[in-house]
């Protein structure tokens, strides 16, 4: 069974910094592609940062020069550095393996 388990997330003021880890339970080249997403409430699950087996990456634009997505490959673990957070970043957020696997989330909170 493949499990994505997500960490990191917490309490900021705006400006602040977060950086969130997704390790998986297998080798994360295993999966097509590694991916962040976040959930406000109210709204859709939006895609965040998308991350390739061979790091081409993507980003939505709201976060484009503020969000990092990166992999440590020996941890099978892939991250999200957030740099000069901002109120409307505030939401649940996601890791995505592949098609299939989600993991459980994790709070984002950023006050202003």
């Amino acid at each position: 069974q493949v499990q994505l388990v997500e960490s990191g997330g917490g309490l900021v003021q705006a400006g602040g910094s977060l950086r969130l880890s997704c390790a998986a339970s297998r080798t994360i080249f295993s999966f097509n592609a590694m991916a962040w997403y976040r959930q406000a409430p109210g709204k859709q699950r939006e895609l965040v940062a998308h991350i390739t087996p061979v790091g081409t990456t993507t980003y939505v634009d709201s976060v484009k020069g503020r969000f990092t997505i990166s992999r440590d490959s020996s941890k099978n673990t892939v991250y999200l550095q957030m740099n000069s957070l901002k109120p409307e970043d505030t939401a649940v957020y996601y890791c995505r393996g592949g098609m299939a696997y989600w993991g459980q989330g994790t709070q984002v909170t950023v006050s202003s």
